[in-house]
């Protein structure tokens, strides 16, 4: 996700390397790779220009602390202009509503309003401890309401049945008397989308809006249509008083530029983005993390947040205290950090947070997701004594479990070497000074990693 932009962007510092201070000549020829960075970026040209109009009237006034390079300078007020161009600061959906509070999801066909509306329903339940109902009002597109329905079922989140024969606002009326006779706080209407925009699909969702007066009117894009997302978005707010943005497939092969102009555009926050197919992977949108991960500095603070959410904390006491000790640690202690790593979207999910330093680093180092599964399948096929006992794993017991896993003896050995190594440092951690020992030691400890 914003690769290019992220790698042109960060090139400004290798760039002013030599030069003294930020003047009028070095700025521009900075700001002439920023421009063509966020072009390629499919920012709309508006607010192309605006931005290197702030960023250069900005950084003339810049005062370079001695510790500073003036490319290091300019980054900073670069990141400063971008987290100000995409809103400054996370807005958080409004619910202070009388029961149930109304959320109207609308957007063109494909956008992911569907799996979005699901999404977003799992997050305030895990994370506002909300009662939610899901309704589809889509009587247009083949099987849309049955999607809701399926996903509401694996999700474990109430439905409120509809079919093709009804009005959408009949479907809406109904499903909020429901809600509201059955104690439940949200409720997320799924609307109907067009292929483009046109006059029926805006005066049905106009009636949809009067009639049930929603406290959130999100506008679902997907990132992946560049400006024409920024211009659909516009075409939306000027027919409805949107409350704010939803930008889905974030994780795809976009150029972005929509996470740049949207805001900007619409004067509209965009409030969530999507960050992966997963139930799971819809994430509240900081404007100031997202400049630091376009600038190639990561995402710490997300990556902390979902370690928190993500990581069962009795596990991980458990697995704390053995390290403390020294003892104990065994194969199954090493498949839980592999699934705990699955809770929180994978290494790619994770290496997308990470500077982009610490990144290359991991993509040097070959650690991905299908040799992390490959691990777990390999610890899978083995018995429940040979995970507690894996010194006595021998040729033949190795040549039993790579059948198993559908894979070769030398990958069994592979997973038996590091967790060998892990073991080693969970002893260093353990002894007097283990702490400085177990840092240089780190390499291999990760489980699933390449050599």
């Amino acid at each position: 996700m914003l690769d290019n932009l992220t790698q042109r962007l960060s090139g400004l510092v290798k760039n002013l390397r030599g030069q003294a201070r930020l003047t009028e000549d070095n700025i521009q020829d900075a700001l002439r790779e920023v421009r063509l960075a966020l072009l390629e970026a499919d920012v709309a040209l508006p607010v192309v220009k605006e931005f290197t109009a702030q960023v250069k009237q900005a950084a003339l006034g810049q005062e370079v602390i001695g510790s500073l390079s003036p490319g290091q300078a300019l980054i900073g007020v670069v990141s400063r202009e971008l987290t100000k161009l995409m809103g400054e600061h996370n807005d958080a959906l409004d619910l202070a509503a009388v029961p149930p509070a109304v959320i109207l999801m609308a957007g063109l066909q494909g956008a992911g309003k569907t799996t979005t509306s699901g999404k977003l329903a799992k997050l305030l339940r895990e994370q506002n401890k909300k009662k939610v109902l899901l309704v589809s009002c889509d009587v247009y597109r083949p099987a849309a309401i049955e999607q809701l329905r399926t996903l509401a079922q694996q999700l474990d989140i109430d439905f409120f049945p509809s079919d093709i024969s009804q009005k959408p606002q009949d479907i809406a009326l109904a499903a909020h008397d429901y809600a509201r006779k059955h104690h439940h706080e949200v409720l997320i209407v799924d609307t109907a989308g067009r292929l483009a925009v046109d006059a029926a699909m805006m005066e049905e969702i106009k009636q949809l809006h009067a009639a049930l007066k929603p406290i959130e009117t999100l506008f679902v894009v997907d990132a992946m249509t560049g400006q024409d997302a920024v211009n659909t978005a516009k075409a939306f707010g000027d027919a409805l008083p949107l409350t704010g943005v939803i930008l889905t497939k974030l994780d795809g092969d976009a150029r972005g530029g929509a996470a740049l102009s949207v805001r900007h555009v619409t004067g509209k926050p965009i409030k969530f983005v999507g960050v992966s197919e997963k139930m799971n992977g819809l994430e509240a949108f900081h404007p100031d993390r997202m400049a630091q991960r376009v600038l190639g500095m990561g995402d710490v603070l997300s990556l902390i947040e979902e370690a928190q959410r993500g990581v069962d904390h009795a596990e991980a006491e458990k697995l704390a205290k053995k390290m403390q000790s020294g003892k104990g640690f065994d194969l199954n202690d090493f498949k839980m950090q592999i699934v705990q790593m699955r809770k929180m979207g994978g290494m790619s999910a994770l290496m997308d947070k990470l500077p982009a330093q610490l990144s290359q680093a991991a993509a040097g180092a070959k650690v991905d997701d299908r040799q992390i599964n490959r691990t777990e399948g390999i610890i899978n096929s083995m018995t429940p004594f040979e995970r507690t006992h894996p010194e006595l794993i021998k040729a033949s017991r190795k040549r039993r479990i790579a059948a198993g896993a559908g894979v070769q003896v030398m990958h069994v050995n592979q997973l038996l070497n590091q967790f060998e190594q892990t073991q080693k440092m969970m002893k260093m951690f353990s002894s007097k000074g283990g702490m400085a020992k177990m840092m240089r030691g780190m390499k291999g400890m990760m489980p699933g990693m390449g050599r």
